[in-house]
């Protein structure tokens, strides 16, 4: 492997290689072997586990001891799965294709003690650590080779109190189960556009998604949550507690713990809604995204608009918006009216439709394990130089799978929350720009040569138009300074945050701000 292919996924932590080839093979060898070893011992007394080579915290090897890991099993109420153990490699895998990678132990998690005793264990070993959620990371960082996952996926459950307009969630939660837990009381709270995107990571790195203009970010609606952070204490995160510790996790990713349960503000939200997606030839392109440009300006905030350029099956190339009104449904025809007024449509498929049905409308075209590579920039203005540079883009020669979105989530609800009262910056963007490039097999190298050179390149000819990126779409190969210069004025203070309740840096996996 050479070239973008590679550089997509490695990992962007300083000290940790264990994306390279020789500390993969070391993995794949080392933990091959004992997974020989453990087999036999299986259902035996947890004495039996046999050591396990790892990888700490900075990329170096290390031996754990079986007793050790034994000892870890019989504290946890969840499973600690290793290899050769059934459910390891279900466990292991994540929705980003491209990474196959094999943690030296995984640790699926029942409640907030299981966390505090995996982080402990991670601490103590000076083991390297990721955190899996929803598993729906771009870059990989919820999986490593070598140490430990610790798994959320067991925490799955949401309370909704009706009359508080409180939604209680835990930390491996999917939107979908958000979505209709409080649908059923005509409420909700603004989540992703993927309904099997986790919570937990879609809220702490923002979260847009189609109430946004409307209702804010995930993030804006947070009002608590419960964290272990890295010592294994146990914070209330909120009013009543830490307020410092909840402004940096409204954005500032998985930096300052673990979070097991969020609180968000929940918002009376008619069950039927009115979208979809209506779609124009791919020669309208310039006329299209300079419609929608104004259209999102002076759009009233229940209106979400997203532009893509694509590739539509039997159609062709095309322009499509997709669509959510969540405002009063008698007057959806007439806000619709004047996409309907751009010409002839390819397809038209907006009609009534509910919140959660629109929710997961994108679901399939974003199935897990596949190869997917994402780049993002926002947009402080939207220009016709931009425009063209996207559009150029596209008409090039390119592999399937490939798109940009010129986003419709800004303005509104967003743009009234000032910057510095989230670690979520970027608060003056007009929009976002989104290079993605999917593959149905991750394991062709070719494929993924050839996406990844488009991806690079297009992002390449944006990137001068951008200002900061969307965290959430972090990509492997994207620098420190980029993480940095996105959180701008507010990175000192997450800096100082992260020398609080990490010092040594043992939330590392994400879109990491070292302590320093």
């Amino acid at each position: 492997m050479h070239g973008p292919w590679r550089r997509a996924r490695g990992t962007l932590n300083a000290g940790a290689k264990e994306g390279s080839m020789d500390r993969r093979n070391f993995c794949v060898r080392t933990l091959g072997a004992a997974s020989a070893l453990l087999l036999p011992h299986r259902g035996r007394a947890a004495a039996a586990v046999a050591d396990l080579p790892a990888i700490g915290r900075t990329g170096r090897e290390l031996v754990l001891k079986g007793r050790d890991v034994a000892d870890l099993r019989a504290a946890l109420r969840g499973d600690v799965l290793t290899a050769g153990d059934g459910g390891y490699d279900e466990a292991r895998r994540i929705w980003n294709g491209i990474f196959d990678r094999r943690p030296a132990l995984i640790a699926r998690c029942a409640d907030a003690a299981d966390v505090a005793r995996a982080i402990g264990f991670a601490r103590s070993h000076d083991l390297l650590l990721a955190v899996r959620g929803g598993g729906h990371s771009f870059s990989g960082q919820s999986v490593c080779d070598g140490g430990l996952m610790l798994d959320l996926s067991r925490m799955r459950g949401v309370r909704v109190d009706p009359s508080a307009r409180i939604a209680r969630v835990e930390g491996g939660a999917l939107l979908e189960e958000l979505d209709r837990a409080t649908q059923q009381f005509a409420l909700a709270t603004p989540a992703g556009r993927i309904s099997h995107t986790g919570v937990a990571g879609l809220t702490l790195g923002g979260g847009f998604g189609r109430l946004t203009r409307r209702f804010g970010l995930a993030c804006d609606n947070l009002v608590a949550a419960d964290v272990v952070t890295a010592d294994g204490s146990r914070v209330r995160a909120g009013a009543s507690g830490d307020a410092e510790l909840l402004w940096g996790l409204k954005g500032g990713g998985g930096n300052f713990g673990v979070v097991t349960q969020f609180e968000f503000q929940l918002h009376a939200v008619e069950p039927q809604m009115y979208g979809g997606a209506i779609a124009w030839p791919m020669r309208d392109a310039r006329r299209l995204l300079a419609f929608h440009a104004e259209l999102i300006e002076a759009a009233p905030g229940e209106l979400f608009v997203d532009a893509v350029l694509t590739d539509l099956p039997d159609l062709g190339p095309a322009v499509l918006f997709s669509v959510c009104y969540s405002g009063p449904p008698a007057r959806a025809e007439e806000v619709l009216k004047p996409l309907r007024q751009q010409g002839q449509p390819l397809m038209d498929a907006l009609r009534p439709a509910t919140y959660v049905a629109l929710q997961s409308e994108n679901d399939d075209g974003s199935a897990p394990g596949r190869g997917n590579y994402e780049r993002s920039g926002f947009l402080t203005r939207i220009t016709p130089q931009l425009l063209e540079a996207a559009v150029a883009a596209m008409e090039q020669p390119r592999p399937p799978g490939t798109r940009i979105i010129l986003s419709g989530e800004c303005g509104g609800a967003f743009s009234r929350v000032p910057s510095h009262a989230t670690a979520f910056n970027n608060r003056d963007a007009r929009s976002t720009v989104i290079v993605q490039a999917q593959w149905p097999d991750p394991r062709d190298e070719a494929a993924a040569e050839a996406h990844l050179a488009w991806a690079g390149a297009c992002f390449d000819s944006l990137a001068p138009f951008t200002k900061g990126f969307y965290v959430n779409t972090l990509a492997a190969d994207d620098t420190a300074q980029r993480i940095r210069a996105t959180y701008g004025e507010n990175y000192p203070r997450l800096v100082a945050l992260k020398r609080r309740y990490d010092p040594a840096n043992l939330f590392r996996r994400n879109a990491n701000i070292p302590p320093g």
